[in-house]
């Protein structure tokens, strides 16, 4: 007797599997990874088989059986991958199993079916037909006539409908008199691969390209670290060599997955592979079609696709023979995922690419501290063109602050004179700049100048932003809408003040710098619609000259050669966080944009506008010195015990009523309490601002010891939601936050 292990798909945290079940005949073969349908107490709930075993601790009388086998689901590897997920970010089996299982298998339904297309071919007696006065009708005619050239050979039933107005029932008669032999064969859903800024031609490698593509390749073939980092400045080729380390991998059967920060900004990367492979290249991502995502699931798994393009949840595609994994922009913070299990795409990478026996490059102008020093490194100082990188000029905004402490200039000092001018001369060349500006909306918060009242969200306790296009106020949080008030509903006075500036104001302000030169806006409010991001960049493309401006969105590795200026307004905001990071992602941001600037022919510069011009990370960016950034930044987090010198746990306890969330908060805490390891600082609980309407509070973990100090925190977790005192309150740990 067979017993199958089965975790069942279900979220509670007090749940301990896996649970045994007697597999009968009936269901064919059964083996880790397959998909069942199974009774559970009263209800009937699917569940993954993670392991198959000869005998149970129970007695056969005890044990039931299956209901029915509803997918092969994903491979023994993957399932060992989605636990282990499941465990280091301390989440549930159910929770790491979904993330291999195939698109719409698990909670959602029992999947999407696959699809097949007819197809039709002339027998001898149709092409005889034609020419021997046999009867015809004339959409029969019109069908041989269409599938008896010789360089046709078949089409499909679509096909003829759409070229010849052929309907099925015609394809039927010409079947019967034996005149055509229809046959249905699988039609795979493929998404579109939209083209921008691609590049047909194939450069040669420079020198530095080939001493990278090398290392890679013997990391592939066994030799040496499997891990690199490929540090090369903006513009040095970094995905040429992922393309021919890719090549390699595939000569020597092996293949690919290829890691992208997002999926919608970064096309260009998407395209070259799809240039360059073809049909190998399948895509996943959760802007596909749940037919679509199927579809190259099972291309993955059938190995009729070999490279995987796509963001985060790639790193969990059922790619053969795993050879080589690259991830592309490896600073950006998008490889997190923000929902449990809040897991780390990077890192799920390397276990992957370990367990594999894979190679794995990640590649970024900017890296993270934790890469600089945990991966061997490989190098590409120069650009791949040979040009120079754009000088850079910081300019001091502070010079605009009048006595009062008011900001002068265009949008209250939004615009320097200086940039104004710079963007003046992108006018009177006909050219293109880029201008971000990290914040969206029209006015980031309004206030009444008589009492001094600001208008925030009913629900978090954030300021609202004045979106004008709408005249709403939102909140970017929860998403509550409200008009834009005509008076101040505390004391009556029509005297509003807005205050700052958004990307939409801005654009506003662009159209008048740079007029008659267009203007397009690349945020999260000119986006909703899918695919109006590749519409925006593409049109931006297109154009002769103009001006993109957008938040990061505009800084996430976009290629146009004919980018003469960047420039980044507000540089210093993201320094103002409460967050040890702020350094770091401040100089990824100017640094990222800076190398958009002077891609071409025509060079380039770059203007960094702000408010404090000495900050260490705006100066090493406009000296476009990642080394020296991040020298200054690893010694500051080995004074402070930050990572990568250490290893951080969140844990988070929400609910409607503050006290609640607060007396949860300290049982946590006191479960918590000695049985940590050694070293590890436990601070908290400390009050966070409410979102959404529920309160939060938040415990941090400082750990020297990372395995031992997740595994406390989980059975802490656990024992508490077995006892059920965390009715009312949700709880979620997020293991390394960003």
């Amino acid at each position: 007797m067979s017993i199958a292990r089965v975790e069942p798909l279900t979220t509670a945290r007090a749940l301990r599997g896996p649970f045994d079940y007697r597999l009968p005949d009936r269901l064919g073969e059964v083996g880790v990874g397959s998909v069942l349908l199974v009774p559970f107490g009263r209800r009937r709930v699917i569940g993954v088989v993670v392991e198959v075993a000869e005998s149970s601790e129970l007695p056969p009388e005890r044990l039931v059986e299956p209901i029915e086998a509803l997918a092969a689901g994903a491979t023994p590897e993957l399932v060992e991958l989605g636990l282990w997920v499941a465990r280091e970010y301390c989440s549930t089996p159910a929770r790491g199993l979904e993330l291999v299982l195939p698109p719409s298998v698990g909670r959602g339904g029992r999947g999407t079916g696959p699809r097949f297309q007819t197809f039709a071919a002339p027998t001898d007696a149709g092409r005889a037909a034609l020419g021997d006065g046999t009867r015809l009708g004339k959409h029969q005619r019109a069908a041989l006539e269409g599938l008896a050239s010789p360089a046709v050979g078949e089409l499909s039933a679509r096909q003829l409908e759409a070229d010849r107005g052929i309907d099925r029932q015609t394809l039927g008669r010409l079947e019967a008199r034996g005149l055509v032999t229809l046959r249905a064969a699988r039609s795979f859903r493929r998404p579109e691969v939209v083209h921008v800024g691609a590049r047909s031609s194939r450069p040669p490698l420079s020198a530095d390209q080939r001493a990278a593509v090398d290392a890679i390749v013997a990391a592939m073939d066994g030799g040496g670290s499997r891990e690199h980092l490929l540090h090369g400045v903006t513009g040095s080729g970094k995905t040429e060599v992922y393309l021919a380390a890719t090549e390699v991998a595939l000569r020597r059967g092996r293949g690919v997955i290829v890691l992208v920060p997002e999926i919608g900004l970064t096309p260009q990367a998407i395209s070259r592979f799809a240039a360059r492979f073809g049909d190998r290249v399948a895509l996943l991502h959760s802007g596909l079609g749940a037919g679509e995502r199927r579809d190259e699931w099972e291309r993955l798994q059938a190995g009729e696709a070999r490279i995987c393009v796509g963001p985060r949840s790639a790193t969990f595609a059922p790619v053969r023979d795993l050879g080589l994994v690259v991830i592309d922009e490896e600073h950006d913070a998008s490889y997190k995922q923000d929902g449990d299990p809040r897991y780390d795409a990077r890192e799920v990478a390397r276990q992957r690419a370990a367990d594999a026996g894979a190679a794995l490059v990640a590649g970024s102008a900017t890296p993270r501290p934790e890469s600089w020093i945990g991966l061997q490194r490989l190098r590409l100082p120069r650009r791949a063109d040979g040009g120079d990188l754009p000088e850079v000029e910081v300019v001091d905004g502070r010079q605009e602050i009048n006595s009062r402490g008011e900001r002068r200039g265009a949008a209250g000092g939004t615009l320097h004179p200086r940039t104004v001018e710079a963007l003046a001369e992108v006018r009177e060349a006909g050219a293109k700049a880029i201008v971000l500006l990290n914040r969206r909306g029209w006015s980031p918060f309004l206030c009444c100048r008589s009492c001094g009242r600001a208008w925030e969200c009913p629900h978090c306790d954030v300021a609202l932003v004045l979106h004008k296009l709408s005249e709403r106020l939102l909140c970017h949080h929860c998403g509550h809408a409200e008009s834009v008030p005509d008076s101040c509903s505390a004391c009556g006075s029509v005297a509003l003040a807005r205050h700052g500036a958004g990307t939409e104001r801005l654009a506003t302000l662009l159209d008048q710098a740079v007029t008659p030169l267009p203007t397009f806006r690349l945020d999260s409010d000119t986006t909703g619609r899918g695919g109006a991001h590749i519409e925006i960049l593409r049109r931006f493309e297109a154009a002769p000259s103009g001006v993109l401006v957008g938040t990061q969105m505009v800084a996430k590795g976009h290629d146009f050669p004919d980018v003469v200026l960047s420039v980044v307004l507000d540089a210093d905001a993201t320094l103002r966080f409460p967050d040890f990071r702020a350094e770091e992602r401040t100089f990824a941001l100017v640094a990222q944009l800076a190398g958009r600037s002077g891609r071409g022919e025509r060079g380039g510069r770059v203007l960094v506008q702000t408010l404090a011009p000495e900050a260490r990370a705006i100066r090493h960016a406009a000296a476009h010195d990642a080394e020296g950034f991040l020298a200054g930044e690893l010694e500051r987090r080995r004074a402070l015990r930050y990572p990568p010198f250490s290893h951080l746990v969140r844990i988070e306890l929400t609910s409607p009523e503050a006290g609640r969330a607060q007396a949860v908060a300290e049982s946590v805490r006191k479960a918590l309490q000695g049985g940590l390891p050694a070293g590890t600082e436990l601070l908290g609980p400390a009050p966070r601002f409410r979102l959404r309407g529920r309160h939060r509070r938040q415990l941090l973990l400082k750990a020297e010891h990372r395995a031992g100090t997740v595994a406390a925190v989980r059975d802490a977790v656990e024992g508490l939601a077995r006892g059920r005192e965390l009715r009312g309150v949700s709880v979620s740990v997020d293991v390394d936050p960003q």
